[in-house]
């Protein structure tokens, strides 16, 4: 709708995870390579956890791309994970290509247990990538674990990597998880973008979306200032907060996104920068300035003896 009037060959904030729009950030950049090492070196067990809306589903979605360049190496994705034990391996033997139709769960495992052996010893890596790996049950937690002992003297014979929120970390903490927590031969952590990794992976996903800088900013500093306070640097909030302010520019006939744009979209989507701050990291640098614009709004209120509630 918008793309034609500011010169955009394709949506640049769309929420769809594609790995086409990856903004490479220095986090970012350091999570993927720990999966791939991971995945190429068999290591086994490989944890990347973040807080939501970091990008943990298009960071999986590169590496699948990255995994599918490779002909010696097979992977499944499962995103759903409000599965029994039995419904997991049917989905994941029916991802890596394998019959699952009603066998038992003996049987899945003896067909994946072959599998794993004949790839193995053709010099083939197999991958299994779990998202949302935060909603498994402490029982599919262990089924997966139990997983992982498929493995010949000096390799594993299936890679695993589990992706998802901070809670992942908390149920791999616990005492029944402790033989998992200590098969986990890699973790990275995605954190919010920084005020100035904000500003570059604005103006990157406007660069891939076929912007010309020769034509200037559609978003101007204060602008992304304003992006960056509401969003406190979360990606996906960064993406809803400037797909839906290039709508409101493009209503107005407005060559650039104005603060107040922003300002508008935000009360839209109810997003408050103290909460916001607050729910992705205590100490971060838009928590500290969601403290200001806090005071800021108690300052034009009066003091506290002149101030009715």
């Amino acid at each position: 709708m918008y793309k034609e009037f500011f010169g955009l060959s394709r949506n640049p904030f769309n929420l769809t995870p594609d790995p086409a729009s990856f903004v490479s950030t220095e986090r970012h950049n350091e999570a993927l390579a720990a999966l791939h090492y991971g995945v190429r070196q068999h290591k086994g067990f490989v944890v990347v956890t973040g807080e939501v809306g970091t990008g943990k589903t298009l960071l999986l979605r590169c590496l699948l791309r990255l995994l599918k360049d490779s002909s010696d190496i097979a992977s499944a994705y499962l995103f759903n994970n409000r599965l029994t034990p039995l419904e997991f391996y049917q989905f994941m033997l029916t991802d890596f290509g394998l019959p699952a139709a009603g066998k038992n769960k003996a049987e899945l495992l003896l067909e994946i247990s072959q599998f794993l052996l004949s790839r193995s010893s053709q010099g083939l890596t197999t991958v299994l990538i779990i998202d949302e790996a935060h909603h498994l049950s402490e029982d599919l937690l262990e089924e997966i674990r139990l997983l992982s002992n498929l493995e010949t003297s000096d390799d594993k014979l299936i890679q695993i990597i589990l992706a998802g929120q901070p809670e992942l970390d908390i149920k791999l903490d616990s005492f029944g998880l402790r033989q998992l927590k200590q098969r986990v031969a890699l973790r990275a952590t995605l954190a919010a973008l920084s005020r100035q990794e904000t500003v570059d992976y604005i103006t990157q996903r406007l660069q891939l979306a076929g912007a010309d800088p020769q034509r200037g900013s559609i978003f101007p500093e204060e602008t992304i200032s304003a992006v960056y306070r509401y969003s406190c640097g979360l990606p996906r909030l960064i993406n809803t907060l400037c797909e839906n302010s290039l709508i409101g520019a493009y209503a107005k006939k407005l060559p650039v996104v104005s603060t107040g744009i922003v300002d508008a979209v935000a009360r839209e989507f109810r997003l408050d920068p103290l909460l916001t701050g607050r729910l992705n990291d205590p100490n971060s640098e838009c928590a500290l300035d969601s403290d200001d614009v806090f005071l800021d709004v108690l300052s034009t209120l009066g003091s506290p003896s002149q101030t009715r509630i």
